[in-house]
């Protein structure tokens, strides 16, 4: 076989990711927050890109005016009527204009005293200059901004100028650090430890690093935590929650040596096993009822009194509701939208004046930037409203009746039904909500597993199982605890083929605890229940447990 050397034209297709399609994919996948973020950067970045204007329409040629516009001025003309006729009536009748008081001779200085009785400084005490200046200072505000606020105009006013600062945990520490410590090497170390405290008010366990960083003696950062320990609200600056409960105890002198063995067995108390606590503590039933009375009464996380980060409100992408002809309505938030364009003008105006080269190549690639981008912007809506709609369309039974009618679904699913990958479908649902008749969701939760039916039926959804395992659970009673093995059971009754490992699964991600746990909380909130009308008031408040 002999080797030659020819040419030959060959044509192919191949997808080229192009910083262009790049930029598209990444759009698609962020969240409306990332979104307004990339947006505005774009927006400093490329000088032919502007926000679009959210203003009022400019009325159309040949269209009425509008009625609050013919109210004004009926109003304006009939007050200009009655204005004239005032100012007709007043130089008709008695009472002389204001330009006959002006020009009208009141005599001499001599002449004025005689007739007043009196002389003209007790009538006029101060000059014309200054009585102006002190009525101008004793006159009310007449706008906001003179009330002190921060606003340099009425137009610009903003009541969150006003609002004061939310006093946060470190700042309330800060505080009463000031006043408790004189010395400036035992105000470092305060501050050292409550620059370590959490939004609950814990330290970290392990503190020995502390003294080493600072250059102080252990025994001085002791002597200043138990100083900060001793701080408003109860409880803080504790390394571990036994120690927040014993701190809070000792400020109600209730920290005796029974409910210090109760506080230091705490596991026990989650597992409710009342019995070994009894015996460790050395009481009766009554007394450690009693005990753990007052440790639901306690605050486990006295930090939280005060102010932390603000919890970012989340804004649905989509918005679901019921049609008039029984269907559903799906409709894009607008609010959520950026809404940019490209300002051709400023382009057509700068390509008749540049001359250089380099700045005529950067100007065509921020025009083919911002092109892009106002393209991508709008195919990701539309992506997401067809997505959107497509999973109402399969999950039509969830938002009729409930989460037990939702069905199996993936993204396979969705992606051949409009004709779309499969990783297309995967970056719209994520990070994207949308907001129904019941509740707020995530556009993943609508994707879930499928589960086998029984009878070789229709496949149930995980979601709708987890959802009946949930209903067996609240409905069992406390002499009848379900166990995994009688939940199957049920379940298979019910139509629905599961193995008990899966039950277990679903139970623990439901932060279910096992029958023996459940068995053991409900005995002993029953038991609690008949015993509190026989306790003392103080026994039976309703408190929330550590």
């Amino acid at each position: 076989m002999a080797l030659t050397q020819r040419l030959e034209f060959r044509q192919s297709q191949s997808l080229v990711m192009t910083p262009q399609l790049m930029q598209a994919i990444k759009l698609l996948q962020l969240s409306n927050l990332d979104l307004s973020a990339f947006v505005e950067e774009e927006l400093e970045r490329n000088p032919l890109l502007d926000r679009a204007s959210d203003g009022p329409e400019p009325p159309v040629a040949g269209e009425p005016a509008t009625e609050r516009q013919e109210f004004s001025e009926a109003d304006g003309s009939s007050y200009g009527d009655e204005a004239g006729g005032e100012a007709a009536s007043s130089a008709d009748g008695f009472e002389p204009s204001q330009e006959e008081w002006l020009n009208r001779d009141l005599g001499s200085r001599a002449e004025i005293e005689q007739t007043l009785d009196t002389g003209l400084e007790n009538v006029f005490s101060e000059e014309p200059a200054e009585a102006a200046e002190r009525a101008a200072k004793d006159a009310a505000p007449t706008s906001y901004t003179e009330w002190g606020g921060g606003a340099s105009s009425d137009e610009d006013y903003n009541l969150e100028a006003f609002v004061a600062a939310e006093l946060t945990l470190a700042d309330h520490l800060a505080e009463q650090l000031a006043v408790a410590f004189t010395s400036p090497s035992q105000r470092m170390i305060g501050q050292y430890l409550i620059d370590l405290v959490d939004e609950a008010g814990y330290l970290p366990p392990d503190l020995g690093q502390a003294a080493e960083r600072l250059g102080a003696p252990q025994h001085e950062v002791d002597a200043v935590l138990s100083v900060l320990q001793k701080f408003d609200p109860p409880g803080v600056c504790a390394r571990n929650l036994s120690e927040c409960l014993a701190i809070q105890l000792r400020e109600l002198d209730r920290y005796d040596p029974a409910m210090q063995a109760l506080v230091e067995h705490l596991d026990l108390l989650a597992k409710r096993d009342i019995a070994s606590l009894r015996k460790l503590c050395g009481v009766d039933d009554e007394d450690i009822t009693d005990m753990i009375g007052e440790i639901r009464r306690l605050d486990p996380k006295p930090g939280l009194k005060f102010g932390s980060s603000r919890t970012q409100t989340m804004v649905p992408d989509v918005y679901v509701r019921p049609g008039p002809d029984g269907g559903w309505h799906v409709e894009l938030n607008s609010d959520t939208l950026p809404r940019v364009l490209v300002n051709q003008t400023y382009y057509a105006e700068l390509s008749k004046t540049i001359r250089k080269d380099g700045d005529k190549s950067y100007f065509t690639d921020c025009l083919q930037n911002a092109t892009w981008l106002v393209r991508a912007l709008d195919q990701r809506a539309r992506t997401i409203l067809k997505v959107a709609t497509e999973i109402v369309r399969q999950q039509d039974g969830f938002f009729t009746y409930g989460v037990a009618h939702l069905r199996p679904l993936n993204l396979k699913a969705v992606a051949d039904a409009i004709q779309m990958h499969e990783s297309t479908v995967s970056r719209v649902t994520a990070n994207k909500y949308m907001a129904t008749n019941r509740g707020t969701f995530e556009l993943k939760y609508f994707f879930t597993a499928s589960i086998a039916s029984a009878d070789g039926g229709e496949a149930h959804s995980a979601e709708a199982v987890r959802h009946h395992i949930k209903q067996l659970i609240d409905a069992e009673s406390p002499s009848a605890i379900l166990s995994d093995d009688t939940i199957v059971e049920r379940l298979r009754a019910s139509g629905i083929d599961i193995a008990r490992r899966t039950v277990a699964k679903y139970r623990e991600a439901m932060r279910i605890p096992s029958s023996v746990q459940r068995r053991r909380d409900k005995q002993s909130m029953l038991g609690h229940a008949l015993s509190a009308p026989a306790s003392s008031p103080d026994r039976s408040r309703d408190a929330a447990p550590v």
